[in-house]
């Protein structure tokens, strides 16, 4: 619920919901119409129908259990994407995971510019930023990234630490 909508705003959306739905169970019992009545107002249908399908599959396909990692959320829940398989893993099930919307790309943004303002040659300013547009352009895709062709691979910390640890296939750093 709280996807693109402000906190005060939901509140009492989630407080009606959970008293009509306090289980799984309870929430994949309902008809698709009465969950959309439900989210009037909140907008984005297709979040609640994805609820509602979720619930849907946990209680006919997962004997009514939430998948435990991210890797199974992303895979076996209808409309979870890495943002919100993200936060459910890591503030539900503790899982040390990221979770990036664009209220943590807005707070990054001001290190990465400090950052991307070290790294760049001094001798060679314009040459550096136009190779990282073209690494971003041709390399690091957001729908499916070239993570084992990427020329400076080697040097980054986090690719390595990513390669190590991650249960996501070509991630894009």
């Amino acid at each position: 619920m709280l996807q693109q909508t402000q906190v005060a705003t939901v509140i009492d959306y989630y407080d009606r919901w959970m008293k009509r739905w306090p289980t799984v169970e309870k929430l994949a019992a309902a008809t698709l119409e009465e969950v959309n009545q439900m989210w009037v107002g909140l907008g984005y249908y297709s979040r609640g129908r994805r609820l509602h399908e979720g619930a849907q599959k946990v209680v006919s396909e997962l004997d009514g259990q939430m998948p435990k990692t991210t890797a199974g959320l992303l895979k076996q829940l209808p409309g979870v994407g890495r943002y919100t398989a993200g936060a459910i893993s890591s503030i539900a099930l503790g899982q040390v995971t990221g979770a990036v919307d664009g209220n943590v790309i807005r707070v990054l943004c001001h290190a990465l510019w400090t950052i991307s303002g070290t790294l760049v040659d001094p001798e060679r300013p314009g040459d550096f930023n136009q190779v990282m547009m073209e690494l971003d352009a041709r390399v690091c895709t957001p729908k499916s990234p070239l993570c084992s062709q990427c020329p400076v691979q080697n040097h980054r910390h986090a690719f390595r630490k990513v390669l190590l640890s991650s249960s996501y296939q070509n991630t894009s750093l």
